[in-house]
């Protein structure tokens, strides 16, 4: 039975489900989901990541780390934390450009939180000949302080929506039409006004919140590390720098946007990362929370351009070409381009002040 099947089946049995619930299934099916039986990056996947696009990504992330513990008063030993790490490309490129401090290099222990065994075998191949420890979840981190990446994790964290609808806020869910195909249902109305935003009373019927419960609980637990231990954290994602309402669900297929309902389980789902609630459940956890910004503010900020004009350098006009193209890419606000859509949050333990955030 597909996973399709199976989720039609337990909705007949169980009712409609929650959307978190359906993403959840989608994604982390032991048998048919997403991320347990896919490869999803690069060309020939389905999405490109921004390591993926050009190694000057990592290595703007890798300077910006070492300057990051340079402030932190250079602490030894310390965990260099990577959360979703793909196929180790962006732990490689950080390290590769952390070459530029040996003392930081030997300080790092490196960890990388990563729940499949699959990608576990990619990043240690891609990570030779580093030493490396494998984390479940960030339980299991040491007791030091913490140098924390994330690109493109908490998009994929399940989340819930809530509809307005003429009898006030209700949850939707994911139900079956009349022809027994999976659809957005209205479920009940919200029982917990506290779930909702300041001002969601007087938004307009058809307005959808997203709310990530699981998302806020990894940022708090990131937050709380920070401060018990100190460090500074990254989160680099798609997504909105103040908390809104909009319907961001989306899936994702070799590179183009499909339904949603359209065979569970081959497709990536996700959905706009609400940057101003991780930073609440990071700050309401003891760390302090750096204005957000845009990815291309970021980027241009550490060097971008002129690292690549630096590679570009000596090189022949396609391959100059192609680095122009893979900065444009990565720091742009045209279509197809992150640099706009793309939002970078710092966390620090104690109060700091780290360049570029304001």
């Amino acid at each position: 039975m597909s996973l399709g099947d199976r989720i039609r089946r337990l909705i007949e049995t169980a009712g409609p489900l929650p959307v978190s619930d359906y993403m959840a299934m989608c994604l982390f099916d032991p048998a048919e989901g997403y991320y347990t039986t896919r490869e999803p990056f690069g060309e020939n996947g389905d999405f490109t990541t921004a390591p993926e696009i050009s190694q000057m990504f990592g290595e703007m992330v890798g300077a910006w780390l070492v300057h990051a513990w340079r402030a932190l008063g250079c602490p030894t030993p310390f965990a260099l934390v990577e959360m979703g790490p793909g196929r180790g490309t962006l732990m490689r490129d950080i390290l590769r450009t952390a070459r530029i401090d040996s003392a930081f290099l030997a300080a790092a222990q490196i960890h990388l939180v990563e729940t499949s065994e699959r990608l576990r075998g990619v990043q240690a191949e891609t990570l030779v000949p580093h030493a490396i420890k494998w984390h479940d979840d960030l339980s299991t981190l040491p007791p030091l302080p913490m140098l924390f990446a994330a690109n493109e994790l908490f998009d994929a964290v399940p989340v819930r929506q809530f509809e307005q609808t003429p009898e006030g806020w209700c949850e939707r869910r994911v139900g079956l039409d009349t022809d027994g195909n999976l659809a957005l249902v209205t479920g009940l109305p919200v029982a917990d006004k506290s779930l909702l935003p300041p001002g969601a009373s007087a938004v307009p019927v058809g307005a959808i919140f997203e709310y990530a419960p699981a998302r806020e609980a990894i940022a708090a637990t990131i937050g709380e590390r920070l401060a018990t231990h100190g460090g500074a954290a990254l989160v680099i994602d798609y997504g909105h720098i103040h908390s809104g309402f909009a319907d961001t669900l989306q899936a994702l297929r070799t590179h183009r946007f499909v339904s949603v309902f359209e065979q569970p389980g081959s497709a990536d789902l996700t959905s706009h990362v609400d940057f101003e609630s991780l930073a609440r459940a990071a700050e309401s956890a003891g760390a302090s929370a750096l204005p957000a910004m845009t990815q291309g503010d970021f980027l241009l900020s550490l060097g971008l351009a002129e690292r690549a004009g630096a590679l570009g350098h000596g090189k022949d006009e396609k391959t100059q070409a192609g680095i122009r193209a893979a900065a444009e890419r990565l720091a742009g606000t045209g279509k197809g381009e992150m640099g706009g859509l793309f939002k970078v949050l710092c966390l620090t333990g104690a109060p700091l002040a780290l360049p570029p955030f304001p």
